[in-house]
């Protein structure tokens, strides 16, 4: 197995008692969700997605990235949410946080866009991308929403007059509906490539799908090996004996800890490739558990780095949080901390060892202060970040998702709280058929 939980950081907040206790919700939930009867049952694609994907489609997948590959300098993904969030956690984990200043990959440098309405950010990629070649795979359901939209405008000008409109159609790549919406028509219409976001899996659940495997092969990562990881997560965690699934172990942990009183959880990694991962994640949650005034608000550190801001709150604030750390096994790299002969910094006691074996040791350090300080830790021991532990880790955490949000009896496909804010800009911006709600608006702005 690619991850472990280890407890031991938690047995003084969490008993087995407890978790005995809860252990009937968190089966009924798993039945729920197993048997599709459940709310949002029209968005479980997901489940079964490691094992039942479009194989042609994943081949022209591999197909395309290799053009994209050959073709461009620059390859800009166009998306929000988990329209990109999947595909650069992955990206930054598998390869690294600083993929796109590594000297001679044979790969494109790859900059996400669509994410945001600054003009400052996009300006930014416009810039980068001058002088050099372009490619664009602009993701979106339907093809209208706000700000990949815009972002799609910019960059299919750029194209457009850079290489012609046949020209700039070669090097435009679409990830939207199979059949319907805005976008398809257009790329239909202009002889766009195309791949398909599966009608049940819905945006954050989305990163094993063409979503995110397009953008993840273009950085020349072996999305084989990372869907072969979830097809494996998906036997490891389809028992239902508590004891022996870890997933359904952390989902008992996290809503029996909600219960005592815990509502925030950060999730703990100590290496900078992770941060999107952690980025991805609260996506995951936060939109998945917080409805209907309940929900864990997901949060998220990088230590050591953490350590010197939000460590003295984790450690002495207000005891509303738990901590889950992500422990990588594996390092990617050595690196031996030199001998100093004048020991200028006093720290020749490190001489010679490798700076991860520091790392994990600041971890445990870590994990005993804030045990000590009655922050409960639960730990998931990854084996490394490779594509196949990446692949295993993704499907832990949305079977764990769901799972959990079945537990706090919310639906945890839906989102119903992000359409709040679209209705309210587009009437503020005079989109046609919002007259009503902007009248009622410009009052309250008054």
């Amino acid at each position: 197995m690619a991850l472990k939980l280890n407890n031991k950081f938690i047995e003084k907040f969490v008993s087995n008692e407890d978790i005995a206790n809860i252990s009937a919700e968190i089966y009924e939930a798993q039945k729920l969700l197993a048997s599709r009867t459940g709310e949002g049952n029209d968005f479980l694609g997901w489940v079964d997605l490691p094992v039942d994907y479009d194989k042609e489609e994943f081949e022209r997948i591999k197909k395309a990235a290799k053009k994209i590959q050959s073709s461009c300098d620059v390859f800009i993904v166009i998306g929000i949410g988990g329209s990109y969030l999947g595909a650069r956690a992955a990206i930054e984990f598998v390869k690294s946080p600083v993929y796109n200043n590594i000297p001679n990959k044979d790969t494109p440098d790859i900059y996400f866009a669509g994410n945001s309405i600054s003009a400052s950010a996009l300006n930014d990629l416009l810039k980068i991308c001058e002088g050099k070649d372009v490619c664009v795979n602009v993701v979106s359901k339907s093809g209208t929403t706000t700000e990949p939209a815009v972002a799609f405008r910019v960059f299919r000008a750029l194209l457009e007059e850079k290489y012609g409109k046949d020209g700039a159609k070669e090097r435009i790549f679409a990830t939207t509906d199979k059949a319907k919406g805005t976008l398809k028509k257009f790329s239909d219409e202009n002889s766009y490539e195309t791949f398909v976001v599966p009608d049940d899996v819905g945006g954050r659940f989305s990163v094993l799908t063409a979503v995110g495997l397009l953008p993840i092969a273009v950085a020349g990562i072996d999305i084989d090996l990372m869907m072969k990881g979830a097809q494996d997560a998906r036997i490891a965690y389809s028992g239902s004996d508590i004891n022996t699934n870890d997933c359904l172990k952390y989902v008992a942990i996290r809503n029996i800890l909600y219960r005592q009183g815990k509502s925030v959880e950060i999730l703990a990694a100590y290496e900078p490739a992770a941060q999107m991962l952690c980025e991805w994640w609260k996506q995951l949650y936060g939109e998945s558990e917080g409805k209907d005034g309940k929900g864990i608000y997901p949060s998220s550190v990088i230590f050591s780095t953490d350590l010197h801001s939000l460590g003295q709150f984790i450690q002495d604030g207000s005891r509303i949080m738990f901590e889950t750390v992500l422990d990588i096994k594996k390092a990617n790299d050595e690196l031996l901390i030199p001998f100093d002969p004048n020991n200028v910094d006093k720290l020749n006691f490190l001489s010679g060892k490798d700076l991860d074996y520091v790392n994990h040791t600041a971890m445990l350090g870590t994990l005993f202060a804030h045990s000590d300080g009655n922050v409960p830790n639960i730990v998931l021991e990854l084996n490394d970040r490779s594509e196949y532990s990446f692949g295993y880790l993704i499907y832990f955490f949305e079977l764990a998702c769901a799972v959990s949000g079945y537990t706090l009896g919310v639906n945890p496909f839906n989102q119903p709280g992000v359409e709040s804010y679209k209705k309210n800009m587009f009437a503020l911006l005079g989109k046609e058929g919002y007259e009503e709600l902007r009248e009622e608006l410009n009052k309250r702005i008054k």
